[in-house]
């Protein structure tokens, strides 16, 4: 073999080698800690705020309340009371709202101020009127009855005025003692109606003397 053709041989291109790719490595993130901690807070309090709108979705009742001021011997109607919820309470008895039905047309055993919770004492289980007693309805112009409201369970006294000739009657007795139940304005007239309970025996003399306009109502102390 010739020289030449051995040098050709070596000094021919040779052959590349191949060359590695370079990896890039990945990215390295740097940790907030403060953000960490943000995020556990947030989730936290997420939880607290479901737990505590589950409690107290779970933990109230509905019951009646007065929508309007009841005062003590007035007839409760369907507009007087509505449906409320509350948060369950041991110290509390309100009346459910299931109640509200059987409510309607009892008299009130007290006063109930507006928004006030019902209760098994706000109504009376006597029949109006009670046994031995009778009410009598007075229409009243505003001289003859005190210029205040009057309220069911005011002791009143209807006292007997003089007639047309200036002089009262002579039967006896010259008042009837009464209780107030309710009142109402007479918006024909403008006269105040005042029923009131009485024994059952004063109520046709009762009856007789008002209906003469003859009559006018006092407002005495309920202090016993």
């Amino acid at each position: 073999m010739s020289t030449t053709a051995r040098e050709d041989r070596r000094t021919g291109p040779r052959s590349a080698a191949p060359e590695t790719a370079a990896i890039t490595p990945p990215p390295k993130f740097r940790r907030r800690p403060a953000l960490v901690v943000a995020a556990v807070i947030v989730t936290a309090l997420g939880c607290l705020l479901g737990a505590w709108a589950w409690s107290a979705t779970t933990n109230t009742q509905e019951v009646l309340a007065a929508r309007d001021t009841i005062h003590r011997g007035e007839v409760i109607e369907a507009e007087d009371i509505q449906r409320i919820r509350i948060s369950a309470d041991p110290a509390l008895s309100p009346l459910p709202a299931s109640a509200y039905e059987d409510l309607i047309g009892q008299q009130a055993a007290l006063d109930i101020a507006a928004g006030g919770l019902l209760t098994s004492e706000s109504t009376a289980d006597e029949p109006l009127p009670p046994q031995g007693q009778s009410i009598v309805g007075i229409s009243l112009t505003p001289a003859q009855v005190p210029g205040m409201p009057l309220y069911g369970g005011d002791k009143v006294r209807i006292i007997v005025t003089p007639g047309d000739n200036g002089e009262a009657p002579a039967s006896s007795p010259q008042f009837t003692v009464a209780e107030v139940v309710d009142t109402y304005l007479d918006e024909t007239t403008g006269n105040t109606v005042v029923n009131v309970l009485v024994p059952h025996a004063d109520a046709g003399i009762l009856a007789a003397r008002a209906a003469t306009g003859n009559v006018a109502l006092v407002l005495d102390s309920g202090a016993e």
